[in-house]
């Protein structure tokens, strides 16, 4: 690792002794394939850093700090990682060492689904963004499904005119393939017929959970907090406050990429500070 001053969204020995063999496993095997062509120069773990500055902070990528390697070399590695599954290869891994640590089993029977709409930014393609009529929102739709811990299981984007059904009957099929024990799932109203019929075939009973009408104001539902808690954990990345991904799949591997930052700090039992913290003043003495 380069010799620099560190930024709080870097990782830990600790916690990159939980990344590191995935990683170091990928390069040695495209290396033995002779897929890149040249020796590798950039460390690992300086690159996963930059990623994670970038999902922490949400600056744009060019405008990475210099101490990193170079922003498109970054990139190139995101949009391997991405695109061959290595995120949600680390996100599982991580996931069964979590619930492990709490005394589940590796692999979950329960799960809760919902779906948030983001604005976009300028960059995003026309064609993968869209309006949310009921939530007067123009740009991508994310679809979660956590276990009763609120540990991402699966995630999906699509345009926010997508709608939960759809969104609902992908998420089923992600999640029951990874994790085939899933039997039960928690989704609210806008999850309807069809994607209870469809976690019927697949061997799940997917219960609606609706608000109290007599609740006025906000409210804690019953079993639908956990996955909404899990969006308030994800919103701590600056990079997901709005979806800044030309393509939709880069979009679910930010998200990821936050839970496995979230994960590998819950099992290590450090803190990072968020965005939302308030500077602390600093004291000068009068001159």
């Amino acid at each position: 690792m380069t010799e620099r001053r560190p930024y709080p969204s870097d990782l830990s020995d600790a916690r990159w002794a939980l990344i590191a063999p995935r990683l170091t496993a990928w390069r040695q095997a495209r290396t033995d394939a002779g897929v890149s062509g040249r020796t590798p120069t950039h460390d690992l773990r300086d690159i996963f850093n930059a990623i994670l500055y970038i999902n922490r902070t949400g600056i744009a990528w060019r405008y990475l700090p210099h101490d990193f390697p170079p922003y498109r070399t970054v990139y190139g590695y995101f949009a391997a990682w991405s695109k061959e599954g290595i995120f949600t290869e680390l996100n599982y891994q991580l996931t069964g060492l979590v619930r492990d640590h709490h005394g589940r089993t590796i692999t979950p029977t329960a799960s809760i689904m919902d779906s948030q709409s983001v604005k976009t930014s300028t960059n995003v393609p026309l064609s993968t963004q869209g309006p949310d009529a009921g939530k007067k929102i123009v740009g991508r739709k994310r679809g979660i499904i956590t276990d009763t811990l609120g540990l991402l299981l699966a995630v999906t984007v699509t345009a926010a005119s997508a709608s939960d059904n759809t969104i609902g009957i992908n998420l089923l099929n992600q999640a029951t393939t990874t994790h085939p024990t899933l039997t039960k799932t928690w989704v609210d109203a806008g999850f309807t017929n069809r994607v209870v019929e469809h976690g019927a075939a697949l061997g799940v009973d997917v219960e609606t959970v609706t608000k109290n009408p007599q609740a006025k104001g906000f409210s804690v539902v019953k079993r639908r907090w956990v996955v909404e808690r899990t969006i308030g954990w994800l919103m701590h990345h600056r990079r997901l406050v709005r979806d800044y991904e030309a393509r939709p799949d880069n979009s679910a591997s930010m998200i990821t990429l936050a839970m496995i930052d979230n994960l590998a700090k819950r099992l290590t039992a450090e803190t990072t500070p968020t965005w939302r913290e308030p500077l602390q003043p600093q004291h000068t003495q009068n001159t």
